[in-house]
């Protein structure tokens, strides 16, 4: 795998694969939307905090290119009316839960781009039911930071080809 090192650190200490953050600010619709370039995780950080702009949801969600628009909004936690709400006034900046809620998702699906070969294939894994996540969809679980955390784990084992 390729690594990058992020300003400041060595290689060594801080691995990070090439292209995770920036393929998620690619998902969130890059620099156009997000106004500037994500250089780590500590830049996603402070955008986080501030409030990703609200045309960053709208871009994710155009993106989508299998799953439908209700299991996106219960995956991100918010209701069909405040998408619609998000959409209607772009320029208004998500809160920082609702920011990271579709951060998070936006790294699930670039990573399991990633691991299955392109996002129609990523997008497909998180609708249809895991034989390891007990026969449950990827893309419900993400509804909790624990399923969250289920569907991270389950991505990284399909990754490096461990089964339990």
């Amino acid at each position: 795998m390729t690594q990058i090192a992020i300003a400041g650190f060595d290689e060594a200490q801080t691995p990070f694969e090439a292209g995770d953050v920036s393929h998620v600010a690619a998902l969130l619709g890059g620099r156009r939307v997000l106004k500037h370039t994500l250089s780590g995780p500590l830049d996603a950080h402070e955008m986080l905090l501030a409030g990703l702009p609200g045309e960053a949801l709208t871009h994710l969600e155009r993106s989508l290119k299998f799953l439908d628009a209700a299991a996106f909004e219960k995956a991100i936690g918010m209701s069909v009316r405040t998408v619609q709400r998000r959409k209607a006034d772009p320029s208004q900046a998500l809160n920082t839960e609702q920011s990271n809620r579709t951060w998070k998702f936006a790294e699930i699906l670039a990573k399991a781009s990633g691991v299955f070969g392109g996002q129609r294939h990523a997008e497909e894994w998180l609708s249809e039911p895991a034989i390891g996540l007990d026969g449950r969809k990827p893309i419900d679980l993400l509804a909790t930071a624990a399923g969250t955390e289920l569907v991270e784990v389950y991505l990284g084992q399909i990754e490096y080809g461990v089964y339990v």
